[in-house]
């Protein structure tokens, strides 16, 4: 730049670091492989530490470090303390870095199987891994784990990085071995791209430059290949997509719809639809704080103004009208569990993808699977850090793509609808062709004229506690006095039910979800009906109440809580269950060796142990009169 302005010079360097690219990529591998070192390295090797934090990394590596008077570059990246104490990676690590040629954001993931949620964390975002191997110790569990992991997650790019070469003194047979065995392992998971490279971390050896103690490795260096690497997708563009993250509306006179280019690109007057509701019409401006852009790419954030007032809102996809994504409401998804609390089928979830949130139940797990030698076991729940393929059933539709295709409409996390944490990541794989074949059938007699006809309104009575409570006696005496008053009734038992619709299932905890679910969508159409329907089931999990509620509408669901201490249930312990379960007859029996959740906020509170039986009826009947609606 000699002879140029030093302005025009500061802005030219500005200039070239704002456009140059990002990769976003990951450290991954088995304990003690070295990859908190490597990052250390790369930071300090690529001058991109301050004098006080190289102050800091040398005192610190007095105190904490592992390399005696010499720094410990692990430390710049395990910042926990019980990371430094324990000398391994506990929690992703983000680390920025540049040179001349790219920028870098580079995860540190955990090695240790309890902490592969973490590790899929950090791989949810990432372009390539780098896969560390210790070359005293070859491939090991954890890296297959891993690597499969880094395939599930779509990342395609992997350097697999053989560390600590020069304590097997820089032998390249021992690098080979190892590169082909994992080349092996790699086409059985589809990475396509593989780049294995020998090094050191420690020492420094072909991390960011080629090291003469290895002269047979005529390849790139580690930090040489980053700079260079294409990781852009090889599958062909979809077409443009758009999910909406806000709707953007300053005033009457204007509404946009913001939004970062997910694939393709857009101009105004192109033709777009909206999904899932299917609208269509035609771009009008794409508006930045810049100005109107003529055109706009993948990876920009824009406002984009329609020609026709179309409802669109926050999580919609606005979509090229030529080639649309898919829509749907059940799919076939691979599922990584994150939840301390196991998966059971049939539990409702919040399903968030990209700025949609809808209500989501796993249907059924096809199968779990073994990531540490990917064999396919039956699981009928899923614990920590299991994965597995399962149906995947949605209360609404939802536009989408395979994950393989797009990452921002095929990614999706589950959040417990309690606790609001994210206990699942997955991807979606495809539609199940059943849910684009089901619809709605109109009914000209709806719920509303049968509820004439019987003169009454429906509503499902939920009685739940423990076993010996009371239920079946108080919604008995209950059911009577309802029908002696003219109303229509009907009583769904937990035991009479076991004997017929439900016969098939067991009182494990998953058997536990769908005994509720199928009862509760029995009530559901039995309120339709027109009915008073009595459902007196033990119901010990919150969560399943939850779900049976959410089938109704606001007032048809009234949960009658019999309060009775486990000790009054089991005194009376009619059909002398307790004293089985006490002596090891009976497993997983409510209030033993299975746990019953107390209702938080039910409209009936009973206190069993208090109230006789008649006293409790009463209670129910004055509820209901007092109700807006009446009896």
């Amino acid at each position: 730049m000699a002879g140029m302005d030093p302005a025009a010079t500061v802005a030219a360097y500005l200039h070239q670091h704002e456009t140059k690219g990002l990769l976003r990529f990951i450290t991954c591998g088995s304990v003690d492989d070295g990859k908190s070192t490597l990052i250390g390295r790369l930071l300090h090797d690529t001058k991109r530490l301050f004098d006080d934090q190289l102050a800091a990394l040398e005192r610190d590596s007095r105190r904490h470090g592992t390399q005696g008077q010499d720094i410990d570059f692990a430390l710049l990246v395990d910042g926990l303390a019980a990371e430094r104490e324990q000398g391994i990676t506990i929690d992703v690590a983000y680390r920025f870095f540049d040179t001349e040629r790219r920028k870098f954001i580079v995860a540190d993931c955990p090695g240790h199987e309890q902490y592969t949620r973490n590790m899929a964390t950090g791989a949810s975002t990432a372009d390539l891994a780098v896969v560390l191997v210790d070359a005293r110790k070859g491939l090991l569990t954890q890296t297959r784990r891993h690597s499969y992991i880094v395939s599930l997650l779509g990342i395609r790019h992997v350097v697999l990085a053989v560390n600590k070469m020069d304590l097997v003194g820089h032998d390249q047979s021992v690098f080979d071995d190892i590169v082909a065995g994992y080349r092996e392992l790699a086409a059985q998971l589809g990475i396509g791209h593989v780049q294995a490279i020998p090094l050191s971390a420690l020492r420094g050896d072909n991390v960011t430059a080629n090291s003469p103690a290895m002269p047979w490795y005529t390849g790139p260096s580690l930090l040489g290949h980053l700079e260079t690497v294409d990781v852009r997708r090889d599958a062909a563009d979809p077409g443009f997509r758009l999910p909406v993250q806000w709707v953007c509306r300053p005033d009457q006179d204007f509404r946009g719809f913001a939004g970062t280019v997910a694939a393709g690109d857009v101009e105004p007057g192109d033709a777009v639809v909206v999904l899932p509701s299917g609208r269509r019409t035609q771009v009008a401006r794409i508006v930045t704080p810049a100005g109107d852009l003529p055109r706009a790419g993948r990876g920009q954030p824009v406002v984009l103004t329609l020609a026709d007032e179309v409802d669109v809102s926050r999580g919609d996809v606005i979509a090229a009208a030529a080639a649309p994504p898919q829509v749907a409401d059940q799919f076939a998804a691979h599922l990584l569990w994150m939840g301390e609390q196991p998966l059971l089928p049939g539990r409702p979830y919040w399903l968030k993808i990209g700025a949609r949130t809808v209500g989501a139940q796993v249907t059924e797990i096809k199968h779990k699977v073994d990531v540490n030698t990917q064999a396919e076991l039956a699981a009928k729940h899923l614990d920590l850090n299991e994965v597995a393929v399962c149906n995947l059933g949605l209360d609404q539709p939802i536009a989408f793509e395979p994950y393989e295709t797009s990452r921002a409409l095929g990614g999706f996390i589950l959040i417990d609808r309690q606790t609001n944490a994210t206990v699942g990541a997955g991807t979606l794989d495809f539609a199940l062709r059943r849910a684009a074949n089901i619809h709605w059938q109109p009914l000209d007699v709806d719920k509303a004229a049968r509820a004439r006809s019987l003169g009454q309104v429906p509503r499902c009575l939920w009685f739940t506690g423990l076993s010996g409570a009371g239920k079946s006696t108080v919604a008995n005496l209950l059911d009577k006095r309802l029908h002696a008053m003219g109303r229509h009734t009907y009583i769904l038992d937990g035991d009479n039910v076991r004997h017929g619709l439900n016969k098939d299932l067991g009182f494990t905890a998953e058997d536990r979800v769908e005994n509720i679910r199928r009862v509760a969508e029995v009530a559901k159409l039995m309120v339709d009906a027109g009915l008073i329907v009595l459902v007196s089931f033990i119901s010990p999990f919150r969560a399943e109440r939850r779900l049976a509620r959410d089938l109704f509408a606001d007032g048809e669901f009234v949960e009658v809580f019999v309060d009775t201490p486990l000790a009054v249930a089991e005194q009376r312990d009619v059909k002398g269950l307790y004293a089985k379960a006490r002596a090891g007859q009976i497993k997983n029996f409510t209030g033993i060796d299975s746990p019953y959740e107390v209702p938080e906020h039910p409209e009936i509170h009973l206190l069993a142990d208090r109230t006789d039986a008649e006293a409790m009826a009463d209670a129910i009947i004055a509820h209901l009169n007092a109700t807006p609606t009446g009896l």
